[in-house]
């Protein structure tokens, strides 16, 4: 602070005229006189009231802290001999500039950062300046993108950008490229300015999950910067090319060929995807025979925290190996031939797995990967995978890998060996429609019931592992549980849904070692006595305050789903329904579920139930209803018992009873639903009863025994707005409800009617849905024609899942309309679909990202081929199934097993 000492002669007045004046009832005209000796004390609010403020400052002050006011008062100019200088300036702006020339502490804040920086730079305040960019920099350098608005960064660099001023945008460009993800999100995306844009994407922080986020960020914005976008591609070349197009997933690429605009691009995208398909894992090393490698490599920074490759059969190890090296140069012999060493290495895992040193290459780490999904990469070789991610991913914590083959137990003793932080994992595959007949005795040879004393570990290396995902895993064994059993003490979360080949007393000696167990999924197993007396069987623990209690496994299961387990009995589901407390979400549909044992669940904390297609009450339902009023999701379809009549036996007549009943009752009453699937017992005075429960609807499912009406449908829109599904069984429906559906849902992501009754016409489909993924139409359109299939492919452009069921009138031109509408399909089945097989099978294997299809009684002109043709052409494709009444030749060539084996074919 300025001392009193000072001579009055190094006094001068600073008249400040507030350049920003809008609010100009509430500000007055006089001017403020105040003196900077006592500037720590000012009462900004009362000072912002004035137009004018006059200050006496220091003049040796001002020369000392200010070069604008050194240059103006230390020279030959006349000012420098003035006693008084004027100056017009944001007021607010210059006061903190004052208080900082005094030594006063200012706070920077989003609001006031420009102004300050402006001011700091313009009267050369070289300590305010500094400290602008030191709170810009922790704000820049903060991993919460949460604390700046994009609105905020796009308007801070157009600010340094226009005043030539290279440190803001170049902040600015590095915020964005890693926090590019959040700010792809936010509605201001498309106007970040186009430099700002080029310079982030080739950043070398450029953060982002996969390159499908950069292509589709790069495509909406650029859709919604310009109406005739033929006059900016010229422009929009440059920053087109910084897209990495070998690396899109398959089902992206596709769909985008609809749009004429990008049409070249996502072409040689595919062209690329399968030109490395078709390069063998020995073949991979050609990759550093010469040429940039860079459009190979997978963006991953030291920003990255999740990984996902999924739906990416072209990724190989070659190309993930290179991706966690640092930027091979073509030059460099030396570093390359290490490279293909260690290809070879990886690829030979399988025989030796103790080969990879991690010292034989510079391997970049990444410690803030904490989840990698590698789901549908079949070319990814799994253990060397593992090899990558242990000396690239030290905290990998959630690995995802679905829908990959050549599973076994010991990749998991790899997985914890080399990832000791890993938590989750998902190897879940399709459940096979092919039920096998397990035995208890044939299966369980060798294994025996274990006891619950504390295990012996020395040899085993005891995992993080917390959930587990092994769905669909038919190659699973009950020994591979017994390994599971001992290194994953700390499981809570088990899905073994449809593992068909595991018995009951396997599950169960496993339920007796995993004591940590919340959540068990084992719907369509033999999940059955065994399992029940394992989950009901006390073992001794420890509540929060340290004494000792006795409970069992079903106590604190919070999800149990066990749908079509045929062998559990009624007296089983009794005694382990009774036992749990703390249930969540719980799953019965298919079993032998009775009254009783549904109302022995003593808990009141369930969100999901799934009873469908089984015989409990309206009684029983009522039960459960209203003593757990924090449900969310029910499932209620195919349950025969709710359907409620009067009959007359003397004259044979059965009435249904229209009022709506006391289930309908208890959920408007306690419950808030966001999924409901009906069927027997429900009408539209039932969804005047539901409509408390269903304002906030997500999902709905109607199905046979259900009778709605057409007012009730009618008013669907306005009585759930929030709905994402629709599903309607055996529903009358009629124009006007179509178009009320797809009028006023425009969210709807799934939309299915099947066995419908009424009339309905495709004029009634004429309505832009951008965001519908799934279509089924079964029994509601035998007159469709290849017309009314245009209209379809018109209204919802980004269809992912089709299904047509007794549509006659289709020919063979059918199909080149489906490809072309919706090249990015990944489900097609159509079935009873007149001739569009007729001429064999061309057009359909166009859409290359097809994961699923049926093809049946679409007539008699399929390739005997055709499977193999489908797997080559089709490199997700995972699932087919034909009629030998549509082959030409009355049967199909059954291809080699290492050519198909990632299909299952059903004929």
């Amino acid at each position: 602070m300025a001392s009193s000492s000072d001579d009055d002669n190094d006094f001068i007045i600073l008249t400040i005229t507030n350049s920003n004046q809008f609010e100009e009832n509430s500000v007055s005209d006089q001017d403020l006189f105040l003196s900077a000796t006592d500037i720590s004390s000012w009462d900004l609010p009362s000072i912002l009231t004035f137009s004018t403020l006059r200050v006496q400052a220091h003049r040796t002050r001002l020369i000392e802290q200010s070069s604008y006011f050194h240059g103006m008062l230390s020279w030959s100019f006349s000012e420098s001999r003035l006693d008084h200088i004027s100056i017009e300036w944001e007021l607010e702006a210059f006061v903190n500039i004052l208080k900082c020339l005094y030594g006063c502490s200012v706070d920077v804040t989003f609001d006031n950062f420009l102004n300050f920086y402006e001011g700091a730079l313009y009267f050369g305040v070289k300590i305010l300046l500094e400290k602008c960019k030191t709170w810009f920099l922790e704000v820049v350098s903060s991993t919460v993108p949460s604390q700046m608005q994009l609105d905020d960064l796009i308007y801070i660099w157009n600010f340094g950008f226009k005043h030539a001023n290279d440190y803001l945008p170049e902040l600015c460009t590095s915020y964005l490229a890693k926090n590019f993800m959040w700010a792809v999100s936010c509605k201001s995306f498309v106007d970040v300015p186009y430099r700002l844009l080029q310079d982030c994407v080739k950043h070398p922080h450029l953060t982002i999950q996969n390159e499908m986020h950069l292509s589709d960020a790069l495509f909406m914005w650029i859709d919604a910067s310009t109406k005739d976008l033929n006059k900016m591609e010229n422009n929009c070349t440059d920053i087109l090319k910084q897209i990495r197009l070998s690396l899109l997933p398959l089902w992206f690429a596709a769909g985008k060929r609809r749009n004429c605009h990008y049409t070249k691009l996502v072409d040689e995208s595919i062209a690329s995807v399968f030109k490395l398909l078709k390069i063998s894992p020995a073949g991979s090393l050609r990759f550093l025979e010469g040429g940039d490698l860079k459009d190979f490599r997978i963006r991953v920074t030291e920003y990255s925290k999740k990984l996902n490759l999924s739906s990416c059969p072209q990724i190989t190890s070659a190309i993930l190996l290179l991706s966690l090296l640092p930027s091979l140069n073509c030059t460099d012999s030396m570093l390359r031939s290490s490279v293909k060493q260690l290809l070879t290495k990886l690829e030979s895992l399988e025989r030796d797995p103790y080969l990879i040193s991690q010292g034989l290459l510079p391997m970049l780490s990444f410690e803030a990967v904490e989840e990698v999904d590698i789901s549908k990469c079949d070319k990814l070789h799994l253990r060397a995978a593992i090899e990558c991610f242990s000396m690239s991913f030290p905290s990998l914590k959630i690995l995802k890998a679905a829908y990959l083959l050549n599973f076994s137990i010991s990749f998991l003793r790899q997985l914890v060996l080399k990832c000791p932080a890993i938590c989750e994992v998902d190897l879940a595959v399709d459940v096979s429609p092919i039920i096998l007949e397990v035995s208890n005795n044939s299966l369980t040879s060798g294994v025996r019931l274990v006891d619950v004393s504390p295990l012996h570990t020395s040899k085993v290396r005891l995992s993080n592992i917390t959930k587990l995902t092994l769905e669909g895993r038919t190659e699973l064994c009950d020994s591979d549980l017994l390994y599971i059993a001992k290194f994953c003490i700390n499981l809570q979360h088990l899905n073994l849904n449809g593992c068909t080949t595991l018995t009951d007393v396997g599950m169960s000696n496993l339920l007796h070692r995993c004591l940590r167990l919340k959540s068990i999924l084992v719907c369509h197993t033999t999940f059955g006595l065994n399992s029940v007396l394992a989950l009901c069987s006390d073992f001794h623990g420890y509540d929060n305050t340290s004494t000792q209690i006795s409970v069992s496994l079903a106590f604190n299961i919070q999800t149990l789903h066990i749908g079509d387990c045929k062998c559990v009995d009624e007296t089983s589901l009794l005694k382990l329904l009774s036992e749990t407390q703390m249930l969540k979400s719980l799953c019965l549909r298919d079993t032998h579920i009775t009254d009783r044992a549904l109302c022995s669940i003593h808990g009141s904390s369930l969100e999901m139930l799934d009873v469908s297609n089984t015989m409990v009450s309206r009684e029983a339902l009522t039960h459960i209803i209203s003593g757990n009023p924090g449900l969310k999701c029910l499932r209620v379809k195919g349950c025969r018992n709710l359907f409620e009549y009067k009959s007359n036996a003397a004259m044979g007549e059965f009435s249904y009873l229209n009022s709506c009943g006391e289930v309908e009752i208890a959920l408007g009453k306690t419950c808030r639903l966001q999924e409901i699937s009906l069927g027997w017992g429900f009408s539209h005075f039932s969804m005047e009863a539901l409509k408390p429960a269903i304002t906030s609807l997500r999902k709905l499912t109607v199905g046979l025994g259900a009778s709605l009406g057409e007012a009730a449908l009618t008013e669907l829109p306005s009585t759930c707005p929030f709905l994402e599904s629709i599903a309607l069984y055996f529903q009358v429906i009629s124009d006007i409800i179509i178009v009320n559906i797809l009028e006023s849902l425009r969210n709807l992501q799934v939309l299915a009617l099947c066995y419908c009754f009424g009339d309905i016409s495709f004029v009634a489909f004429k309505f832009y849905m951008p965001n519908l993924r799934k279509l089924q139409l079964e029994r509601v359109s035998p007159w469709m024609t290849n017309e009314d299939l245009v209209i379809l492919t018109q209204s919802f452009p980004n269809l992912a899942e089709f299904s047509l069921l007794g549509c006659q009138h289709l020919n063979s031109d059918s199909q080149q309309i489906i490809s072309h509408g919706w090249p990015g399909l990944l489900s097609i089945h159509l079935e009873e679909c007149g001739k569009i097989t007729a001429n064999g099978v061309s057009s359909l294997l166009e859409c290359v990202a097809l994961e699923d299809l049926l093809l049946r009684h679409t007539g008699h002109g399929i390739q005997r081929s055709f499977i193999q043709d489908a797997a080559s052409k089709m490199p997700l494709l995972r699932r087919v199934s034909l009629d030998l009444c549509d082959a030409s030749d009355g049967y199909f060539d059954i291809p080699p097993l290492r050519m198909t084996k990632r299909v299952i074919y059903a004929l």
